[in-house]
């Protein structure tokens, strides 16, 4: 029965931290609303909006030895519209790296925590879950800089 109960208590901790972090948690019951002050409408004339704006992208351009000739070269920009750049600021879904670590080092430290203490092995889980937990989302959070994420 010592045994058992600090293993159950990790999985019970690790399940209840799994669940509470789903992306569905909602799914099952979709509302809709009235559009009573006319969002919808506002949302469709800003996307028109910024689809007419103009972004203005200055282009380097390399000089060529001319003769001698005083005239001057002014550099020419190219224009791009906001749409071809809406690729780029695409929302991410999905875990981040952050927060797949600090769950992986959360349940990986408890496991060792509990193994490692054998005098109070729960005690020695919940310590490891949170040093593995914080070891873990450092990791990841380093790795979510290096892709661009935050």
């Amino acid at each position: 029965m010592k045994r058992i109960l600090p293993i159950l208590a990790i999985a019970t901790v690790t399940m209840i931290l799994l669940s509470a972090c789903s992306r569905n948690a909602g799914a099952d019951t979709k509302v809709t609303y009235a559009d009573t002050v006319g969002l919808a409408q506002f949302r469709e004339a800003k996307i028109k909006e910024q689809a007419q704006q103009v972004v203005y992208v200055p282009v380097k351009r390399t000089t060529t030895p001319r003769s001698t000739n005083n005239s001057s070269d002014y550099g020419s920009g190219s224009m791009n519209t906001a749409s071809q750049n809406n690729a780029k600021t695409a929302e991410k879904k999905g875990w981040s790296k952050g927060a797949k670590g600090a769950a992986i080092g959360g349940g990986g430290g408890a496991v060792l925590g509990a193994v490692i203490n054998k005098k109070n092995r729960v005690a020695g889980g919940v310590i490891g879950g949170v040093v593995g937990a914080g070891v873990g989302y450092l990791i990841g959070r380093s790795k979510d800089k290096k892709d661009g994420r935050y």
